[in-house]
């Protein structure tokens, strides 16, 4: 029996992709962030298959559901777009389906991963001879970097922990601020260190406790960007107690690095160089397609061997990333920069730090309406909040405000808790972004509060 799968399907699957890419394009900008609800697939496996423009018809007639992502109104998650460059090469990416595991799998994707890395190493003012890798995004960034931090420790200990584990091992203690990540407490509990072990103390709280180790090895996170209002921990001072303590200093900068690239903000970022390891997302603010992130380390000794890989049959010259497998995400991060240039991405830092101003400014000029944090770099952190109503009365208004935006979908934004208070946290990063998407945020939020509150719009 011969097979369905045919060579001449690829043109014209392919060539019915570009027209529907065409169209949606050209619609993106003024698309309703979530235009349909609702799935359109069930049903069993087919015994026969329909064949390439058949199933990219179906594809593209359910992509209705699909949320504009990488539109201009997009503000849920720290979600960047993608620029021209990273969407061309995102594509010639799947067409070439290269493995850029080493070298000798795809000696083009990792002569671009390592030139990459050194244009994002020149990009943040890190130091060129730090080692690093691209992964599928913060997550595995913080746990490539973590894994790194770890191995320090055990070191420390005189025990190679990737080869014998943590047996006999005591405890590995870790301090951050309130502001660490979810990411990165699920990278300490895949290392098995685990989520809980993360200390939460601020400078002083951390001096202390460093102190009280007595000289044992301990790791800090240092958070460059808090998810709710863009914040920073004051990392020039945790580098100056990681280094009179002897701690691994693991910086997670997943949007805030960016601060970095531009004068205006790179006051907040001062220290990362300072760091052993630091990690940024690439589908947030350099505005590559899911999924990209990268990881940096200090001492590359100490990022390789978690994530050695050997066998017989395979090179030694594997890349030190937590995937063996690897898309070749290292063509999108290379052509972007390539296409924009330091100068290209600071002109956009500083475009959503102007954004993030305005939005600010119209928060406060709004009564209905109250700014709950200072606006650090490109999240703004407010509430609706009209006259009359208890704190309780208030988050209760706020979260069904939260699920109306949402449903509404001109605009798309979540709610979090900020100092007790249940707030929302649009996040400006999409290159896409002006000024009339973000005046959409107060006109819509307005409009569905007045009418929740049955008050006459």
């Amino acid at each position: 029996m011969a097979s369905p799968i045919r060579r001449d399907e690829e043109e014209s699957a392919l060539s019915y992709v570009l027209e529907a890419a065409r169209r949606y394009l050209a619609e993106l900008d003024d698309s309703p962030v979530l235009p349909a609800r609702g799935g359109r697939f069930g049903g069993g496996l087919p015994e026969d298959g329909a064949g390439a423009v058949a199933a990219m018809e179906e594809l593209v007639d359910a992509a209705d559901v699909a949320t504009r992502s990488s539109g201009p109104r997009f503000f849920h998650f720290v979600t960047g777009g993608t620029t021209p460059a990273a969407l061309g090469a995102d594509w010639l990416t799947s067409l070439l389906d290269q493995n850029s595991f080493s070298a000798v799998s795809s000696p083009y994707g990792s002569q671009l991963e390592d030139v990459a890395i050194r244009w994002l190493l020149d990009l943040f003012e890190l130091p060129a001879d730090w080692s690093g890798v691209l992964t599928t995004g913060a997550t595995m960034a913080n746990f490539a970097g973590l894994a790194s931090a770890r191995r320090w420790w055990a070191e420390q200990h005189g025990v190679d922990l990737d080869e014998r584990g943590f047996a006999g091992l005591p405890a590995v203690p870790v301090f951050s601020s309130e502001y660490v990540h979810a990411s990165a407490r699920k990278a300490l509990a895949m290392l098995g260190i685990g989520r809980d072990s993360v200390q939460v103390v601020d400078a002083d709280e951390l001096d202390r406790s460093l102190r009280g180790l007595g000289g044992a090895p301990s790791i800090v996170i240092g958070n460059a960007g808090d998810v709710n209002t863009g914040d920073f921990d004051p990392i020039d001072r945790l580098a100056d107690l990681a280094e009179k303590h002897g701690a691994w200093l693991h910086v997670d900068g997943a949007f805030g690095l960016f601060a970095r690239i531009t004068p205006r903000a790179a006051a907040l970022a001062g220290g990362i160089e300072r760091a052993h390891s630091v990690i940024a997302d690439g589908h947030k603010w350099l505005n590559v397609p899911y999924d990209c992130g990268f990881a940096f380390v200090r001492d590359g000794r100490y990022l390789r061997p978690p994530f050695q890989l050997t066998a017989a049959y395979l090179p030694s010259d594997e890349r030190p990333a937590p995937e063996a497998s690897r898309r070749a995400r290292s063509l999108a991060v290379w052509a972007t920069l390539r296409a924009y240039g330091r100068s290209g991405y600071r002109a956009m830092v500083e475009q959503h730090l102007d954004l993030a101003e305005r939005l600010s400014e119209r928060v406060d000029a709004e009564p209905e309406l109250e700014r709950l944090a200072e606006t650090k770099l490109n999240i703004v952190c407010f509430r609706f909040r009209p006259e009359g109503l208890s704190e309780e009365e208030l988050d209760e208004l706020n979260l069904a405000l939260g699920q109306d935006v949402l449903e509404d979908g001109r605009v798309f934004f979540g709610t979090t808790r900020y100092r007790g208070k249940t707030a929302f946290r649009p996040a400006i990063v999409n290159w896409r972004t002006e000024e009339g998407d973000i005046d959409l945020i107060v006109e819509v939020l307005l409009e569905l509060g007045r009418k929740r509150l049955g008050v006459r719009v």
